[in-house]
């Protein structure tokens, strides 16, 4: 089931990567935060996101503040973010912008394709269990900043090099601040190794992608070609969890969105993440959840 099967008021709307805005064939865009609104039309980073209530993307989000508090929702968690920390928000997150607060900094926005598969797997860029607000320290945020500003003057400088060569420089320059940033999510070198464990990226794509018709670790396993003791040691060393806990877990993060942020009835709610009979999803929710949707969506309003 897709967003096209509900009605306007029954989803949670997503808004694509706003490729007209930026320069001609670059999947990203990065400009200042000038503190009249999230996102104010007169600021070269306006992308047509909406500074209404809640709402997806299908790109990337990274937020550098130099002023403060900010509070952002993502996900059911309330974020409040001073100058010199980071939100890294990920396409597919639910999230919100608040009014009662000024944005200011820098903010990149960037689709997933822009970079090759490689940095996408190395900068961690589906990492959606690391926490979207980042405080580093001073050094580490001098770096980010450095960084940060040669990606934003190589994004301006439109006219030294051939547009091609353009585009394979801000690349670089992308990988390099993506780089700096996934350092600092992952928190340890543990973690950060844990990153290119393929047959865990290759389940959690899976699982991104199906979640909605396929809560089977067997059926993924042998879609994908391995054992199902191999998926179970790959996903407890990548997550700490096992290849079910995971499945639901994404199972019910969607749940919660949808009961919290559209008027999608219970029963369809449990057929768009997977769960025909309403039931079995009341039930499903309930175990995870530890409340019946009914009263996780009264709550969440």
């Amino acid at each position: 089931m897709t967003d096209r099967d509900f009605p306007d008021g029954d989803r949670i709307k997503t808004f694509p990567f706003p490729a007209d805005r930026g320069l001609s064939g670059v999947g990203m865009r990065i400009g200042p935060m000038d503190g009249r609104g999230p996102w104010h039309a007169d600021t070269p980073l306006d992308a047509g996101i909406p500074l209404e209530g809640v709402h997806r993307i299908d790109f990337h989000v990274v937020m550098l503040f130099d002023g403060g508090p900010v509070r952002h929702m993502i996900d059911f968690t309330e974020y409040e973010a001073v100058a010199g920390e980071l939100l890294w928000i990920r396409p597919g997150q639910v999230h919100r912008f608040s009014h009662a607060t000024e944005y200011r900094g820098t903010v990149l926005t960037m689709q997933p394709g822009f970079l090759p598969r490689a940095i996408v797997e190395t900068t961690g860029l589906y990492r959606y269990d690391l926490p979207p607000l980042l405080r580093p320290d001073e050094a580490r945020l001098a770096g980010l900043r450095a960084s940060l500003m040669q990606l934003e003057r190589e994004y301006a400088d439109t006219v030294t090099l051939p547009p091609a060569l353009h585009t394979a420089v801000l690349r670089h320059s992308l990988t390099a601040f993506l780089l700096r940033l996934a350092h600092l999510a992952a928190g340890a070198t543990e973690e950060a190794h844990r990153l290119d464990d393929s047959t865990f990226t290759r389940f959690r794509d899976a699982v991104e992608r199906d979640f909605a018709v396929n809560h089977s670790v067997s059926a993924y396993a042998d879609a994908l070609g391995y054992s199902r003791r191999t998926l179970v040691r790959a996903v407890r060393a990548a997550t700490g969890e096992t290849p079910k806990g995971f499945i639901d877990k994404r199972v019910v993060l969607e749940a919660k969105r949808l009961l919290a942020h559209t008027d999608l009835p219970i029963g369809r709610v449990g057929v768009a993440v997977g769960f025909p009979d309403a039931a079995n999803f009341s039930k499903f929710f309930h175990l995870h959840a530890g409340t019946t949707p009914v009263a996780f969506r009264a709550e969440m309003r």
